[in-house]
C-alpha cells in the first residue's frame, strides 16, 4: 500500500514538473500583467515618472473623450456588420464545399488560404489592391464605367467599409472549417427521411442543417465577436487609424494612448472598459442560447 502511495506521489510531482514551465509562463506573461494593468488603471503615470493615485478619474475621463467614443462606435459598426457577414458567407461556403465534387479539396485550402497567411502580408497586398490611381480594384471599376471610384482607405466615408471586408476576407476561412466539421457530424439519415417526406433542399437547410449546426454558430458567434473587438494589426498596417479618426478602433485606440501619448494608467482603463463590453455581450449569448441552441 505504502509502495502505491509512493507512486502516485513520484508521478504526480513529474506531472506537476512538466507542467511548471507553463505555469510560470501563465504568471508571468498573463496574470501578473492583467493584475498590473487593472492596479495600472487607477494611477496617472507616463512610464518615467512617479507613479500617483487617480482614483476613478481614469474611467469617469472616459465620459468625455470624444475619440474613445469614436473609437467604441466603430468598434460597435465593425461587428455589427463584419461577424454575420463572415458567418453568412462561411456557412454558404460550407455547405457547397460538403459535397464530394470535383476539386473540393483545393477550394477547400484556397478559402483557408488567407487565414493562415500573416495578417500584416495581407494588410500591405490589400493597400496595394486598394490604391486609388494604381490599384487593381479602381482598375477594374474605370473599365467598367466608374469615372470616379472610391479612394478606399484614403477616405473617410470607405476607409471603415475597406478594412470591414479585408476582415471579412481574411476570416472566412476559419469559420468555413468550423461549420465543415459541424457539417460532417450531422446524420445522413436526417437528410433522406426528409428527402422521403418531401421536403426540398431550403427546408432541410433551414429544419436540419441550421438547428445541427446551432451550437457550431453559438461558438462562432462568440468568437467571431471576441475577434472583432481585437482588432488591431489590420487597423494599424492599412489606415494607422486614419484618415482622421475613421477607423480608430478601441484596441488601436488603446495603443495609440499608452505607447504614443505615453498615458499608461488612462490606456489601461479604456482595456478594462473593453473587457466589461466584450464579458456583457458574451454573459448576454450564454443567457440566450438556451432558446436556439440544440444539444
Amino acid at each position: 500500500m505504502r509502495t502505491n502511495r509512493t507512486f502516485f506521489t513520484r508521478d504526480r510531482k513529474v506531472g506537476y514538473t512538466f507542467l511548471l514551465p507553463n505555469m510560470i509562463g501563465f504568471l508571468v506573461f498573463i496574470c501578473f500583467p492583467v493584475i498590473a494593468s487593472f492596479l495600472m488603471s487607477f494611477t496617472d503615470w507616463n512610464g518615467f515618472g512617479q507613479i500617483e493615485f487617480a482614483g476613478l478619474s481614469n474611467y469617469t475621463r472616459l465620459w468625455g473623450d470624444e475619440t474613445f467614443r469614436i473609437s467604441l462606435m466603430n468598434s460597435l459598426i465593425m461587428t455589427i456588420v463584419s461577424v454575420p457577414a463572415t458567418l453568412f458567407l462561411a456557412i454558404l461556403a460550407a455547405v457547397a464545399l460538403n459535397k464530394g465534387v470535383k476539386g473540393v479539396k483545393l477550394f477547400r485550402t484556397a478559402i483557408f488560404m488567407p487565414h493562415i497567411t500573416a495578417t500584416i502580408a495581407v494588410a500591405v497586398v490589400w493597400q496595394l489592391l486598394y490604391n486609388p490611381s494604381m490599384g487593381p480594384i479602381n482598375g477594374l471599376l474605370r473599365s467598367l464605367g466608374v469615372e470616379q471610384p472610391p479612394m478606399w482607405l484614403a477616405s473617410t466615408t470607405w476607409a471603415l467599409p475597406s478594412v470591414i471586408i479585408v476582415s471579412i476576407w481574411h476570416s472566412v476561412g476559419y469559420y468555413m472549417v468550423l461549420y465543415l466539421a459541424g457539417l460532417q457530424g450531422i446524420p445522413k439519415d436526417l437528410y433522406e427521411a426528409a428527402s422521403l417526406d418531401g421536403a426540398g433542399k431550403t427546408s432541410q437547410f433551414r429544419n436540419i442543417t441550421i438547428p445541427m449546426l446551432s451550437p457550431v454558430i453559438f461558438f462562432t458567434v462568440i468568437i467571431g465577436i471576441i475577434n472583432s473587438f481585437k482588432v488591431f494589426d489590420m487597423v494599424y498596417v492599412l489606415t494607422k487609424g486614419g484618415p482622421g479618426r475613421s477607423t480608430h478602433v478601441l484596441v488601436y485606440d488603446i495603443y495609440y494612448t499608452a505607447f504614443q501619448r505615453y498615458e499608461y494608467g488612462y490606456a489601461s482603463a479604456m482595456a478594462y472598459v473593453l473587457f466589461a463590453i466584450i464579458l456583457v455581450i458574451t454573459w448576454i449569448q450564454f443567457k440566450g442560447q438556451k432558446k436556439w441552441v440544440n444539444y
